[in-house]
């Protein structure tokens, strides 16, 4: 049995940019088993599922070592994958059923919108060994906050984020499950950068991640006073998302290219 599996590139307008993901679609349930070993071939730092259910799709997501509750590019990724391929109407509103909830995603002027949960933060006293293990200086940490089971981490400066090297190995040790790191942007239009590392759940470095952009929204709307912003992940592929905060959801806006179509030769 062959199941047709895409990958996207997400939060970019041209191929080899943002995020990609692989988009596999179902027409009915798999198992964990054929999901885990399908991510692991695919070996993107996320990997999605989806079938039909309740008058939309049940969306999972799997990394190359687990399952994640909440993934942003992989989520852009589906639904692009749904229009392109006539699955879904370019009119109609993509539903998704998640271990997150209703996730939804519309056509927008700027590309695809998702509307996503806020995440609460909490703040926290500074995490022994993180400075070292992102490799930076102790005074270049100024804040430190948790959301679910990770840590968002504000900088000194745009150039520290995207200067940092880290020890991936020591970074996994440490009690956040990924490190979001953030600070002001570097002007051009850009709000704030961001670099997002999760070596504990098999990703070292995620170029794009819609997810933490739930909790970096709130946090940076906050301190700019301000509920429309745009951000820069500044990877090595790099991706620009348009934001806004609207109570308690994160409205999420890119684009989406899709570079690979085919078959997965494997039974579900």
């Amino acid at each position: 049995m062959s199941v047709p599996i895409y990958i996207v590139d997400a939060f970019t307008e041209h191929a080899f940019g943002g995020n990609p993901a692989a988009v596999c679609l179902l027409e009915q349930p798999a198992s964990e088993e054929f999901m885990a070993r399908t991510a692991a071939e695919m070996n993107l730092s996320e990997t999605a599922f989806l079938w039909p259910e309740n008058g939309g799709y049940r969306l999972r997501w799997f990394t190359p070592a687990a399952e994640v509750k909440l993934c942003g590019h992989a989520t852009l990724a589906s639904a692009h994958t749904l229009w392109e391929t006539g699955r879904l109407p370019r009119d109609k509103r993509a539903e998704f059923h998640t271990l997150s909830g209703l996730l939804t995603a519309e056509q927008s002027e700027g590309g695809i919108t998702l509307c996503f949960p806020a995440y609460e933060l909490i703040p926290a006293e500074p995490i022994p060994g993180l400075a070292a293990a992102l490799g930076a200086e102790e005074g270049d940490i100024k804040e430190v906050f948790f959301y679910a089971d990770n840590a968002l981490v504000r900088l000194r400066d745009e150039s520290t984020v995207r200067s940092l090297s880290p020890d991936f190995a020591a970074l996994k040790s440490l009690p956040p499950r990924a490190v979001a790191v953030t600070a002001d942007g570097g002007g051009e239009g850009i709000d704030f950068v961001s670099r997002f590392f999760a070596p504990g759940i098999g990703v070292n470095e995620d170029p794009v991640t819609g997810s933490a952009h739930t909790a970096l929204t709130p946090f940076w709307a906050e301190r700019l006073k301000r509920l429309e912003l745009t951000a820069y992940q500044a990877s090595r592929r790099g991706g620009v998302l348009k934001l806004k905060l609207s109570e308690d959801k994160v409205f999420l806006t890119g684009q989406a290219v899709t570079v690979v179509s085919g078959l997965f030769h494997a039974r579900p």
